[in-house]
């Protein structure tokens, strides 16, 4: 029994330490994005700047499908909690097929952009386009390193590495990806009302 109290209290604090780097992270990726969404404010002066521009409704579909795997992955955690392996499996998987389905979107929003003659570089492209360019791509950089660590933990869930007691990774990814999901709806309602 006390060696267990013992693996149970390391387990805590190893719990608050990857909490605390991960706050940390989810600051840095803030105030990266804070900085790219101000370049954005200032270069809206410029005269190339293209004010009647609309994003495509694949970015509206993305942002629906990065709501659903919030929600998914917030019941994957609460499955996790009352012990139900099956829902948590369930719930997971959706997760990551939710968001695969967003980057999947994500690429098709622009190919819509560049089918009504926006490009991203080159002599035809305008700085409008070029952020939203850089500010998507740095977006889903960040959301393959959520996928990554999604897939880690359906891997450590399939390995039953976690129940109702020792669920810190599922707990620590459902944050990363509510991290994601907010961050990605600031984008979206950014570009969508800020011309």
């Amino acid at each position: 029994m006390k060696m267990d109290l013992t693996v149970q209290e390391e387990y805590v604090k190893k719990g608050k330490a990857f909490k605390i780097m991960l706050l940390f992270a989810m600051g840095t990726i803030g105030m990266v994005f804070a900085g790219l969404t101000s370049a954005y404010v200032v270069s809206k002066s410029r005269p190339d700047w293209l004010s009647e521009f609309q994003l495509p409704s694949a970015f509206l579909y993305s942002t629906i499908a990065i709501l659903l795997s919030s929600v998914t992955i917030h019941m994957a955690y609460k499955s996790i909690q009352g012990d139900n392996r099956r829902n948590t499996t369930f719930y997971l998987l959706s997760t990551l097929i939710l968001g695969l389905l967003f980057v999947f979107l994500q690429f098709r929003g622009f190919g819509e952009v560049i089918s009504e003659g926006y490009f991203f570089t080159g002599s035809e492209s305008t700085i409008t386009t070029s952020f939203l360019y850089v500010i998507v791509i740095v977006h889903i950089a960040h959301l393959t390193g959520g996928l990554i660590s999604l897939l880690y933990v359906i891997y450590n869930h399939f390995k039953q590495k976690y129940n109702s007691q020792q669920n810190i990774g599922i707990q620590l990814c459902t944050w990363f990806w509510h991290f994601l999901d907010l961050l990605w709806i600031y984008l979206f309602l950014f570009f969508t009302f800020y011309k």
